[in-house]
C-alpha cells in the first residue's frame, strides 16, 4: 500500500483511500468485507500492482472512513453510491471493480445496474444477491450458516463484545475460519485499533441491519421477498473467485449462478476458505490478473 488519503465524495461521507501502482495503468477498485478494511488486500495488492492502479477505499463505516451513526446511512443503494462517487472523486472514466465479502455485496449489487463504467466485475467469496437469499429460505444448511447475521443485527451484540473485549472478538470471528497462528501479531493489533475506533463496532454491524436480506430462523416458513421478481441479469464480464472451504457461504453458491451472468468464469480454490485474498493470495491475484 504505497499511498493512502482521504477522499471526499458527493455522497456527504469521506473515505480513506489506500492505492498501489501507476495511475496510467488499468484502474481496479477493489472493496473489502467485514470486519476489515482496505488491508483485506495488503498480500494481494503487491502482486498487481505492477500492472494495474489498485484503488482500495475503507468503505463506509470501517477503517479509518467516516463512521455515519443511522442503520440507513448503510443502505446498499447508498454504499453502491459510494463506490460511483469515488469514480467521480478520481476521475475515473471505466473501470474494473474487485470485491470480497460485503464488498463483494456492494459489487454486484453495482453490476446488477450494468453501468457502462464498470468494465469488468470479479468476486471473491460473495454470492449473488438472489441466490443467497432463495438459499436462505429453502437450503437449510446456507441458512443454519448464515445465523450470524441475526446475531450481528440483534442490539445486545454490542453489550457483548464490550463484556468480552476485542481479543475475544477477534478470536470468535476468524477462528471458525482460519488457523489464527497464520495472521501476525502486528495485524491483530491493526484489526483491533480499527474495531475500538468510536463509532466503529456499530457501523460495522449496521451493514447486516441496513440490508434487505430476510435469514428466516431454523424451521421458520417463509416466501420468497418481492423483490426477487425484479433482479436484472449481469452483463458485464464476471470472474468468480471461490474458496471451497467457506463455512459462512456454502460451495452451492455457485450453482445455477451461470443463469444469472451472461460471461462469467468460475475459479475455486481447493485449499482455501472465506477469507481467500490473505489464506491464498497467490491464487487470488492470479486469477484476477489473467481475467482483467
Amino acid at each position: 500500500m504505497t499511498d493512502q488519503r482521504r477522499v471526499d465524495l458527493s455522497t456527504g461521507v469521506t473515505l480513506n483511500v489506500a492505492s498501489a501502482g501507476d495511475p496510467a495503468n488499468p484502474p481496479v477498485i477493489m472493496l473489502h468485507g467485514f470486519p476489515e478494511s482496505h488491508r483485506t488486500w495488503r498480500l494481494v495488492a503487491p502482486l498487481l500492482a505492477e500492472r494495474f492502479h489498485l484503488i482500495m477505499p475503507d468503505q463506509r463505516g470501517f477503517g479509518a472512513s467516516d463512521r455515519p451513526a443511522e442503520v440507513s446511512a448503510y443502505a446498499p443503494h447508498r454504499l453502491t453510491a459510494d463506490l460511483f462517487a469515488l469514480a467521480n472523486a478520481l476521475e475515473l472514466e471505466r473501470f474494473a471493480l474487485v470485491g470480497h465479502d460485503w464488498g463483494g455485496a456492494i459489487a454486484w449489487t453495482a453490476a446488477l445496474t450494468n453501468h457502462p463504467r464498470l468494465a469488468k466485475l470479479a468476486i471473491v467469496n460473495a454470492p449473488h444477491p438472489w441466490l443467497f437469499q432463495k438459499a436462505l429460505i429453502d437450503d437449510p444448511e446456507q441458512r443454519a450458516a448464515s445465523q450470524y447475521m441475526n446475531v450481528f443485527r440483534s442490539p445486545a451484540i454490542e453489550r457483548m463484545i464490550a463484556a468480552n473485549g476485542f481479543d475475544w472478538f477477534f478470536e470468535r470471528t476468524f477462528s471458525a475460519h482460519v488457523e489464527l497462528s497464520i495472521i501476525p501479531p502486528e495485524e491483530r493489533a491493526r484489526y483491533i485499533a480499527d474495531w475500538s475506533r468510536p463509532g466503529a463496532l456499530t457501523a460495522m454491524l449496521n451493514w447486516y441491519r441496513a440490508t434487505g436480506l430476510a435469514v428466516p430462523e431454523p424451521g421458520e416458513k417463509m416466501d420468497l421477498p418481492a423483490w426477487m421478481a425484479q433482479v436484472p441479469k449481469v452483463h458485464v464480464p464476471t470472474l468468480v473467485i471461490w474458496g471451497m472451504l467457506d463455512p459462512a457461504i456454502l460451495p452451492g453458491q455457485l450453482i445455477g449462478l451461470e443463469d444469472w451472468v451472461d460471461d462469467l468464469t468460475i475459479e475455486r480454490l481447493r485449499d482455501a476458505g472465506h477469507f481467500a485474498p490473505w489464506q491464498a493470495p497467490g491464487e487470488v491475484a492470479a486469477a484476477i490478473a489473467d481475467f482483467l
